[in-house]
């Protein structure tokens, strides 16, 4: 599914209308698209607004209305376009069936911690973003003896809050994980989430050398007083790194 499609998802997505596989679509492309992310903000109060807002009943001897051509029309728009998405779905799982065969021919795979040099070019378009805020944003890295976790968070103010990135090393999996920002009330506000594979990052015999995200938090940068890589379920906090 291109992006231009998924584009057209942001208010379908904060009404709770997506599907499940566009859900979870909009969701990983929602993660490197900071227009749709400023987007979901905005509408995310209105959704809010209309949960309370109950069905007006009509009489019950009230004749039925035949709707307006200009909603006909849209209608009809609205179900090719989710005919033409569901038809590049396919088209695009047919295509990734092709892009397994041929990585797994040449023993080679890429991940989001891979060498730049070695990844194709989709996958350097979407890191460029982590990257860049990793190199250039306000950055702060720790390291935690017990654990043995490092990482370096970096931040970028933006109008709707902040732009984080983050890069961990030493990782061991397998673990579900997520990144708070907690703020200075104490209050933890989740940023990105992810799983660690069986053998980590950053180890003896890992496949990448460190694990790269990216999220955002609806705080400033001056209201956050640190981060934390938490366990998911047990809360178990693996490393924190001071705001």
């Amino acid at each position: 599914m291109s992006a231009d499609m998924l584009h057209i998802d942001v208010g379908a997505y904060a009404l709770g209308l997506l599907e499940e596989p566009d859900r979870r679509a909009f969701e990983a492309h929602l993660s490197t698209c900071l227009s749709c992310h400023e987007e979901l903000g905005a509408l995310r109060g209105l959704a809010q607004t209309l949960d309370g807002i109950g069905p007006i009943a009509e009489p019950a001897d009230a004749m039925p209305v035949a709707p307006e051509p200009a909603v006909v029309t849209d209608l009809m728009r609205h179900r090719i376009r989710r005919q033409r998405r569901h038809r590049a779905a396919r088209t695009l799982a047919a295509a990734a069936a092709g892009i397994v065969l041929l990585g797994g021919a040449l023993g080679t795979g890429f991940t989001l911690g891979a060498d730049r040099d070695a990844r194709p070019a989709a996958s350097a378009r979407q890191d460029d973003g982590t990257a860049a805020l990793l190199q250039d944003g306000r950055r702060t890295s720790a390291t935690d003896d017990g654990t043995g976790l490092t990482g370096t968070v970096a931040m970028q103010q933006k109008a709707w809050g902040s732009r984080i990135a983050m890069q961990l090393s030493k990782v061991r999996g397998p673990l579900q994980c997520e990144l708070v920002a907690v703020d200075r009330r104490g209050n933890a506000h989740t940023v990105v989430g992810w799983s660690v594979p069986a053998k980590g990052y950053g180890l003896p015999g890992s496949p990448q050398p460190h694990l790269a995200l990216q999220g955002g938090t609806a705080l400033k940068p001056e209201e956050i007083s640190r981060f934390e890589v938490r366990t998911i379920g047990e809360g178990r906090t693996l490393l924190t790194v001071p705001a």
